[in-house]
């Protein structure tokens, strides 16, 4: 069936924190749209120390975009400030850090026009010019051997959950839900859920990939990671019917490893020669993908984080949330913005 929505504009939402470079290249990418549908900008600057103003006022010219300045509440606070301040039917929520494709709102649009959804979301990419670390990251956030495709690499996927690097919502569907809540990371796939429970549709745009940049180093990557594992089963807690065997997969590939070891003193080897395997395809897709034997190492080791820093996350929350049923906000406060 097909959907008329000659009518549809488009708001796009951005929190920003102390990240002007970010917002320069975001707002480049905005300008270098080849597309004639009317769009705005909205930017939050979210108690930043460093303002992104002066990189705004470059851009008035070229792009209908609203800059607002407040105290810090957080991302989804923010996201949810300027879709009460955007004009749009559609709010396109995304980070500071990535880049848009020049058809990027064209691929939106053709696929709204032909799919009644309320929310959806698109894949996230690896630029050329980012880093071999960042491509590297990119790997082990975005494979279909380390997530199974559920961050949008997967042509089949299912029961999609919109991340907010990359996530459209309609007037209606925030209204209704009253938007992001006050849990980072973790925000939005709480929000897509509950979008969900509302009966509202979400899909998936394949074409509508962004370049997610990720300016961080390994350390920060654990860190963000380690939120991740820690967030799951609080949404689970709150949304029983999303609970997954699937998320059990990186502490228990964690464990794996320990007991492959104890194997191998034994003389058992087949254990940690499966582990091999699944390294090395990791190293071998990623070589390929990238066209870089340095960046396929690195891959390695970002898996391996990714798996450390999410499982052990996952596993402490687990036992403090599941188990004993302790408050999330007392255990855990560095997840919550008041």
């Amino acid at each position: 069936m097909y959907f008329s929505r000659m009518n549809v504009n488009y708001s796009f939402i951005i929190p920003v924190y102390n990240r002007p470079e970010e917002v320069e290249e975001l707002l480049k990418s905005f300008a270098d749209f080849t597309t004639k549908i009317p769009f705005e900008v909205v930017l939050v600057e979210d108690g930043s120390t460093i303002s992104s103003k002066p990189i705004v006022e470059k851009f008035v010219d070229r792009l209908d975009i609203s800059y607002f300045e407040k105290e810090n509440s957080g991302p989804g606070d923010s996201r949810n400030y300027g879709m009460r301040k955007a004009k749009g039917d559609f709010f396109i929520i995304l980070d500071s850090d990535v880049i848009l494709p020049k058809d990027y709102l064209n691929q939106v649009d053709d696929y709204l026009n032909h799919n009644n959804v309320d929310c959806f979301g698109g894949p996230d990419a690896a630029h050329q010019t980012f880093s071999s670390i960042q491509k590297a990251i990119n790997f082990g956030m975005t494979s279909f051997l380390t997530t199974g495709g559920i961050r949008g690499k997967n042509k089949s996927v299912k029961e999609y959950e919109p991340r907010s690097f990359n996530m459209g919502i309609s007037k209606k569907a925030f209204l209704a839900t009253k938007g992001f809540g006050k849990i980072h990371p973790g925000e939005d796939p709480d929000l897509a859920i509950r979008i969900k429970n509302k009966g509202f549709k979400t899909g998936f745009i394949e074409k509508a990939f962004v370049y997610h940049k990720r300016r961080i180093d390994w350390n920060k990557f654990f860190i963000q990671v380690n939120k991740f594992g820690k967030v799951r089963p609080i949404l689970t807690s709150w949304h029983p019917e999303t609970s997954s065997i699937a998320f059990w997969f990186p502490i228990c590939f964690i464990f794996s490893i320990f007991f492959a070891t104890v194997f191998v003193l034994l003389s058992l080897y087949l254990p940690i020669l499966l582990i091999f395997i699944y390294l090395f395809l990791i190293f071998f897709f990623s070589s390929i993908e990238n066209k870089s034997i340095y960046i396929g190492f690195l891959s390695v080791m970002a898996v391996l984080i990714q798996f450390y820093g999410y499982g052990i996350g996952f596993l402490k929350s687990t036992y403090y949330i599941r188990l004993l049923k302790r408050n999330p906000k007392k255990v855990f406060p560095e997840l919550f913005f008041e």
